[in-house]
């Protein structure tokens, strides 16, 4: 008899959202396995290319191939983050009460996927009136660890407060943890005075379920073919520091390189402005998810960045180490060493975090080798990516726990 799975994430998304395509990827091997798996997402997400086609009801159903069946809970629409956002959250999250066994099967595993952290009333409501086997509970980020690190909040805020409430109650209630971060079995169980397993199962890719579609004519057009590209390819936000990598386009006296940055998020339009005379650095809108192999091709090396942070020394799983493995491109990372997968791979060159000078040494340095040595850390990084960060590798960790 074959299991249901009820996925609760309010920013799941799939290959046509163009973001948020983790559990999509993942359910598409459960599904081969038999598994009948519900994506419970909301209608409006900012990171979205394309936003869902709803009804105008609380609970929209859509069947997408191989049988993923996605739920989208109507939520309202918002701008970027802010107030707006949270009271999407905790719309997504009422709402959800009301979802019944007519609307979606009765589920044997809920898995509750955070941020946001507060949908996970509605997996310890729902096991228990649904009498489901299992809850899990799955941490994309640490909340509220992340605004109290990198936004500078007392643990003392009303919202910091009320966050951690939530976090220690997910933690207790859940029967499984899972983490994407390498680090956080300590700091959890130091949270909630217990000792148990958290298992980590990362972010990934997997080639054979991607679509390779080509660029439109008007993004290759804003692509020089006759410099050395550094490229970008991703959420330009508080946690990606790419102020300093916009510094480092505007010090840089090497002319041959030029710097790209691909994507959305709400500091684009201050770095925009940083660069307003500047002739060697390009920003593109975001793509589609299928497009951004052909995009990537263009790249000579492909950039990450972070600041210093204690956060990320719980560990980091960005979806576009993954995006730049697959497409065996050295990486430049501005990071400390937290044993990521640049790091463990080998894959590219880390430099100190916040210093434009450092980025200029090492772009300078992966610039000055041959090709054939940047080939060797494109491969490095690919192997890696092929042994431990596909779906399908993925899948199967997560089927133990089912």
């Amino acid at each position: 008899m074959s299991k249901t799975i009820w996925i609760i994430n309010q920013t799941a998304g799939n290959l046509d959202s163009g973001w948020g395509e983790r559990h999509y990827f993942l359910s598409k091997y459960w599904v081969k396995k038999g598994y009948k798996v519900k994506i419970i997402s909301g209608s409006y997400n900012h990171l979205f290319i394309n936003q869902p086609k709803t009804l105008n009801k609380w609970f929209t159903k859509e069947t997408i191939e191989n049988n993923i069946e996605f739920c989208w809970v109507k939520v309202p629409v918002y701008k970027n983050t802010g107030f707006k956002k949270i009271i999407s959250n905790f719309v997504y999250t009422f709402r959800l009460f009301f979802l019944t066994t007519k609307i979606l099967e009765k589920p044997d595993v809920i898995l509750v996927s955070s941020m946001p952290i507060f949908p996970i009333l509605n997996g310890v409501f729902f096991k228990k009136k649904f009498k489901a086997k299992k809850l899990i509970f799955e941490i994309r980020d640490l909340w509220p660890l992340t605004p109290m690190y990198l936004k500078g909040y007392s643990k003392r805020h009303p919202f910091i407060m009320f966050l951690s409430f939530f976090e220690k109650y997910a933690y207790n209630k859940s029967d499984e943890i899972v983490s994407v971060l390498p680090n956080t079995s300590t700091y959890i169980n130091s949270l909630i005075k217990a000792n148990k397993k958290v298992h980590y199962i990362p972010n990934g890719i997997d080639e054979n379920l991607l679509k390779n579609e080509k660029l439109d004519k008007e993004v290759l057009n804003l692509i020089p073919k006759d410099k050395f590209i550094i490229g970008y390819a991703g959420t330009i936000g508080l946690a990606n520091a790419m102020e300093f990598f916009v510094e480092a386009s505007i010090s840089i006296k090497n002319s041959n390189i030029h710097f790209i940055i691909v994507g959305d998020g709400y500091l684009k339009e201050s770095l925009q402005k940083k660069v307003i005379k500047s002739t060697n650095i390009t920003f593109i809108e975001k793509i589609n998810k299928a497009k951004v192999q052909h995009l990537i091709s263009f790249f000579d090396v492909c950039y990450i960045s972070r600041y210093k942070s204690k956060l990320y020394h719980y560990g980091v799983s960005y979806n576009k180490y993954f995006d730049y493995m697959l497409a065996k491109k050295p990486i430049l990372e501005s990071s400390e060493y937290i044993r990521d997968q640049v790091e463990l791979s080998g894959c590219g060159i880390i430099v100190k975090p916040e210093s434009t000078k450092e980025i200029i040494e090492g772009i300078t340095k992966l610039y000055e080798m041959s090709s054939k040595e940047r080939i060797i850390l494109g491969e490095k990084g690919y192997n890696f990516m092929k042994k431990y960060h596909n779906f399908s590798f993925l899948s199967n960790l997560y089927e133990k726990i089912f």
